[in-house]
């Protein structure tokens, strides 16, 4: 069975760095019209570059995700130039460490609006012109945070478990109109955020991936690699009965 995402539109945010910079290639590859969210343009100007070519596109919307009224640009724009909206996939997130006894409110706030706040909105804005042109499919990335987490990231996990609520929340109450949602639970996986994050823990890269090879039961890191075929599958019309899921692919690491 052919997998295609063929003149699909797509909306990434967070698709300048990361898991969401690679899924973009992929999508644009596979033929999709893909609108990347975010605020880094020298980013973003490399992914729409190295998509030329393919036989899908890529464009970039600068969006401010602390900002309402910046994401309803975002998706607004996408309406005018397409009228249509058949995939969304929230990458964008912040993952600062803190416990519970040392969390400050200014890094709740953080985690909080870029984690949830953001999503929820973008969520609204998604399901609204889904629901105009007959449907789509929504991937939330989540974690293996999201049950309890661990002792440092208590805002993180916090934040993630409502984001994991949201989805079933879509997924249930938004089937009759066709539009899916998933909460792809994303294993530990080195990302620009993750590395930068150990480093300052001072950990390299080779440290990090040693320490995880060690916790997870298939005995590697989850890699973009293994992520990005799985959002394909979910934003295709292969999955069309594949909603409100918990879809894990984490090489079975559980908290």
């Amino acid at each position: 069975m052919e997998i295609s995402l063929s003149k699909k539109i797509i909306v990434i945010s967070g698709g300048t760095k990361g898991v969401g910079k690679q899924l973009a290639l992929q999508c644009a590859a596979d033929g999709a019209r893909v609108v990347i969210s975010g605020r880094d343009e020298s980013s973003a100007a490399s992914i729409v570059s190295a998509a030329k070519g393919a036989p899908g596109t890529i464009e970039f919307k600068k969006t401010d995700l602390h900002s309402v009224s910046s994401i309803r640009e975002l998706f607004a724009f996408v309406a005018e130039k397409y009228n249509k909206l058949d995939g969304f996939v929230n990458y964008a997130g912040i993952t600062p460490a803190a416990s519970l006894t040392e969390c400050s409110e200014s890094l709740f706030d953080d985690v909080f609006d870029i984690d949830i706040k953001a999503a929820f909105f973008c969520c609204q804005e998604a399901v609204k012109l889904m629901k105009k042109t007959g449907g789509g499919s929504i991937i939330l990335v989540g974690s293996t945070h999201h049950t309890r987490g661990n002792k440092d990231r208590t805002a993180y996990a916090c934040a993630k478990g409502a984001l994991y609520t949201l989805s079933n929340h879509i997924g249930r109450h938004y089937a009759e109109d066709k539009i899916r949602c998933n909460y792809l639970v994303m294993g530990w996986t080195p990302t620009d955020g993750e590395l930068a994050l150990r480093k300052s823990q001072g950990m390299s890269e080779t440290e990090l991936r040693e320490e995880a090879a060690k916790a997870i039961p298939m005995g590697r890191m989850t890699e973009p690699t293994d992520i990005v075929p799985a959002m394909i599958y979910l934003l295709s019309d292969v999955s069309s009965m594949v909603t409100a899921t918990e879809f894990k692919v984490n090489g079975g690491e559980l908290i």
